[in-house]
């Protein structure tokens, strides 16, 4: 299976090479050349979770890896459940934060690293990631340990949870760490300034995981068919998904082309809502990003649109499949209470995703939206919301009390530039 860079489709590259560029020339991003159906869903979604994504990513990815070492290592990567939870009639929220780092992050981030283990070894790299909250988080630990690659993380000081800073600031060894004074989408400017310098990309044998790596993206498409596999009823579905990098939408538009019966798509913002107002009005005009509660959203500029567009411009899918909701601060804490008063603890994300997906569940149908983190990731302001404690699970509480291992910078290139050759000396 070859790849093509969307902005220069002379480009083409093989699975490998994409995995290890992460970009393409150009800030390009690389997309599959073709996209074809299963002839038969049910047989696939019979089977069990990290059996039936191997056979989804070998149709994504072609013969390149041979079959039973691709096997091995999903199995690898995804050695942990992703449960459909009712929460009430006709609603279910996919709960994909029952990983190490409790976070749908770690589905890519724990694939990607399999196949960089596999296919780096006698190279160094040097991973530049940005994260607006889960991200770090989910990559650290997946790559931590990892002989040959070194891990520089970027982020936004003083604009994710404490928690979710804890989770990936206090490793050490080759998780680097930097608190960048800006904000998430100058942390992601800072990284493809690094991609489009020769000196800088060529230097330090620079890699991406952010979700614009294709692996990530691949590894996404599994969870989809996971929950469509625990419905008894395989008709009328709508998924809701919260939305800011859109990886994760992306992901799920590819699961229906490549023939999971979901029949709408919402993709859920907050305040920062560009793709909102541009499916409205045809007319892309970011404004300054805001913060919010639901941090890992606060994306003005998200970088995965094009494959988005896409999917619609080679014909896979019809625009009409997919439609985009804002929920304000407001409505997001409406959500959380509605949740609870279900039941159903929730944190920010999720609840932007229900609360877009009761606006516009028609009856007869099934929602499902996306339950991306733990409420404790989210302590704080959960429990400021719902008015209730709430626990930390083992992997939150053995990193709270540590000490951030990150250092400031500027969102400045050249002191990052500089930062990035230091790790690789190390």
């Amino acid at each position: 299976m070859k790849l093509f860079n969307l902005k220069l489709p002379e480009q083409q590259v093989s699975f490998q090479q994409a995995v290890k560029q992460g970009l393409g020339k150009n800030q390009g991003l690389f997309f599959p050349e073709q996209l074809k159906a299963f002839d038969d869903i049910d047989a696939l979604l019979s089977q069990p979770l990290a059996v039936r994504s191997a056979t989804i990513l070998q149709r994504l990815i072609g013969d390149e890896i041979p079959a039973e070492r691709l096997q091995k290592m999903v199995t690898r990567a995804f050695n942990f459940p992703a449960p459909l939870a009712e929460v009430k009639d006709s609603i279910h929220c996919l709960e994909l934060f029952h990983g190490p780092t409790l976070a749908f992050k770690d589905f890519g981030a724990r694939f990607m690293a399999q196949c960089l283990a596999e296919f780096a070894k006698d190279e160094p790299i040097t991973i530049l990631t940005a994260t607006s909250g889960d991200t770090g988080a989910a990559v650290a630990h997946a790559f931590y340990g990892i002989d040959n690659i070194n891990v520089v993380i970027l982020y936004p000081k003083g604009k994710i949870s404490s928690l979710q800073e804890k989770l990936f600031t206090t490793l050490g060894g080759n998780i680097h760490t930097v608190a960048v004074e800006g904000d998430f989408d100058q942390c992601q400017s800072l990284v493809k300034q690094s991609f489009d310098d020769d000196e800088t990309r060529e230097g330090v044998h620079l890699n991406s995981a952010n979700s614009i790596n294709i692996s990530r993206l691949m590894a996404q498409v599994c969870y989809y068919f996971e929950a469509v596999a625990q419905l008894d009823k395989r008709e009328d579905i709508v998924v809701s998904v919260p939305s800011g990098n859109f990886g994760n939408l992306t992901a799920g538009m590819i699961a229906k082309v490549l023939g999971l019966p979901i029949a709408h798509f919402i993709a859920a913002t907050n305040v920062n809502d560009t793709v909102p107002r541009y499916l409205k009005t045809g007319d892309w005009a970011p404004n300054p990003t805001v913060a919010t509660m639901s941090n890992a959203m606060d994306v003005s500029q998200p970088n995965n649109w094009p494959r988005v567009e896409a999917l619609f411009e080679y014909g896979y899918l019809d625009k009409s499949i997919l439609n985009s909701v804002a929920v304000d601060e407001q409505y997001t804490q409406l959500a959380m209470r509605e949740l609870l008063s279900e039941g159903y603890v929730s944190e920010p994300h999720a609840a932007v995703a229900y609360k877009a997906l009761k606006r516009q569940l028609e009856p007869g149908q099934q929602g499902i939206f996306l339950g991306t983190a733990h409420p404790a990731k989210f302590r704080d302001t959960v429990e400021n919301v719902l008015g209730q404690p709430i626990s930390l699970p083992q992997e939150l509480a053995e990193c709270a009390g540590k000490e951030s291992l990150s250092e400031s910078l500027a969102p400045d290139f050249a002191a990052l530039k500089a930062h990035l050759f230091e790790v690789a000396k190390a």
